[in-house]
C-alpha cells in the first residue's frame, strides 16, 4: 500500500509501505479520505521534528471503512464505516486521573508522534475507532474531526444562546466554530481578510467582516451597542489576530486560543485587567466532543461539502500541502487514500 511520509523539513514522499494486519485489540481501516490541517503544515516545516518519528505517516483528519479486525475485538464488520479519534493517553497522570484525558500530559496524537492517516491501509487501536451513519458520505466525514476540535472550542467558551462571539479567524477551523457556535444560539461574526475564504464563510450563510477594511473593534462596539463581545475566539495564530479577539471583548469577556501559537504572544494584559476578562485554553477534544460532531456533520449543521476545496489522489499529496501553504482559493483540501493518480 501507498503512504505520504514526511521525512526531513518541507520534504514529503508518497512510497509503498507494508500492511500492518491489526494485532489483539487492533483495527485495520481501508482509508477513504485524509484531510490536511494546520498542524501538518507545522510539521512539513519541521517545526514539530520533536515529536514526529522519521519516517512520519501523517493525518489525524481520516474518514474510511473497516477492513479486518484483530483477536479480542467486538462490535465492527468489515465495510463499517468509521472515523477515528486520534488520541492515545496514558490513563495513570494527574490529567487523566482528574478525567481530563484528552489532555494528559504525555498524550500522543495518532498522525503526529504516531503512524496517521495518508495511507491506503492503517491499522488502529479499536478504542479510537468512532462509527458512521450509513448514508454520511466519506469525503464530508474526514471533517468530523476538525468539527469535533469546534466543538470542544465552543463548549470551553461557556457559549450561551443570545451572546454574541467574535471568531478571528476564517480558515476551516473558524468557520466550523462559528457554525457550531450558531447552532448554540448564539450570534458570530467572523474577522477574515483572505477574500476567497470571506467569500465562502458568507456562502455558507455567515457574517464577516474585512479587517483591513475595517477597525473590527468599532464593528464589534457598535454591533454591541458598547458593551463589546461575551466572547472571542482566536484562531487566526497571528500577532495581530490576538490583538484583536482582546480588543473586542467586553466586560468579563472570554478570549479562548484555538491556534497554534509557536512563539510567544503580545497580550494587552492591562486590558485583561480593566475588563476582568478570562483567557481560556483549548487543545483537542473530548470522546463526548467527538460523537457530538458526528451528529453536526451528518445533520448538515455543518455544512462539511462547502468548505472542500479540492479532493487529490495520494500521489498528489506534495501538491496538495502546496496549495494550501500558498493560501490562494483553497479553503479543505482531502486526500482521496485509495485513488491511483
Amino acid at each position: 500500500m501507498r503512504a505520504a511520509l514526511y521525512t526531513r523539513s518541507r520534504t514529503l514522499t508518497v512510497e509503498d509501505r507494508p500492511t500492518v494486519p491489526p494485532g489483539p485489540g487492533e483495527v485495520q481501516i481501508e482509508v477513504a479520505y485524509a484531510g490536511i490541517c494546520g498542524t501538518d503544515l507545522h510539521i512539513r516545516h519541521g517545526a514539530m521534528d520533536d515529536r514526529v518519528p522519521l519516517p512520519g505517516i501523517l493525518g489525524h483528519e481520516s474518514s474510511g471503512r473497516i477492513a479486518a479486525v484483530g483477536e479480542g475485538v467486538t462490535g465492527w464488520r468489515r465495510g463499517d464505516p468509521v472515523t477515528v479519534m486520534p488520541l492515545r493517553w496514558c490513563g495513570t497522570c494527574a490529567a487523566c486521573r482528574a478525567g481530563h484525558t484528552h489532555v494528559c500530559q504525555t498524550l500522543k496524537v495518532i498522525g503526529v508522534d504516531l503512524p496517521g492517516a495518508m495511507q491506503g491501509s492503517w491499522t488502529v487501536p479499536a478504542e479510537v475507532v468512532v462509527p458512521l451513519p450509513a448514508d454520511l458520505p466519506l469525503d464530508q466525514a474526514a471533517l468530523v474531526e476538525p468539527t469535533a476540535v469546534a466543538v470542544h472550542d465552543v463548549r470551553r467558551a461557556e457559549l450561551r444562546a443570545g451572546e454574541k462571539a467574535v471568531v478571528v479567524g476564517g480558515g476551516p477551523i473558524g468557520l466550523l466554530i462559528a457554525r457550531v457556535a450558531i447552532a448554540e444560539g448564539a450570534e458570530v461574526v467572523v474577522a477574515e481578510p483572505d477574500p476567497h475564504r470571506r467569500a465562502i464563510a458568507e456562502r455558507i450563510g455567515l457574517t464577516t467582516v474585512d479587517p483591513a477594511q475595517t477597525d473590527v473593534a468599532g464593528y464589534v462596539a457598535e454591533w454591541t451597542a458598547g458593551a463589546g463581545a461575551p466572547v472571542a475566539f482566536e484562531v487566526s495564530g497571528a500577532p495581530a489576530g490576538v490583538r484583536s479577539a482582546t480588543e473586542v471583548l467586553g466586560v468579563r469577556g472570554r478570549l479562548v486560543i484555538v491556534a497554534i501559537h509557536p512563539e510567544p504572544r503580545p497580550v494587552d494584559l492591562n486590558r485583561v485587567f480593566l475588563r476582568e476578562l478570562t483567557i481560556v485554553g483549548t487543545r483537542v477534544y473530548t470522546r463526548a466532543d467527538f460523537e457530538h460532531a458526528v451528529g453536526l456533520v451528518a445533520s448538515g449543521v455543518v455544512p462539511a461539502s462547502a468548505l472542500i476545496s479540492r479532493v487529490v489522489p495520494l500521489s498528489g499529496a506534495t501538491e496538495a500541502f502546496d496549495a494550501l501553504e500558498s493560501g490562494g482559493g483553497v479553503m479543505k483540501v482531502l486526500i482521496d487514500c485509495q485513488a491511483e493518480s
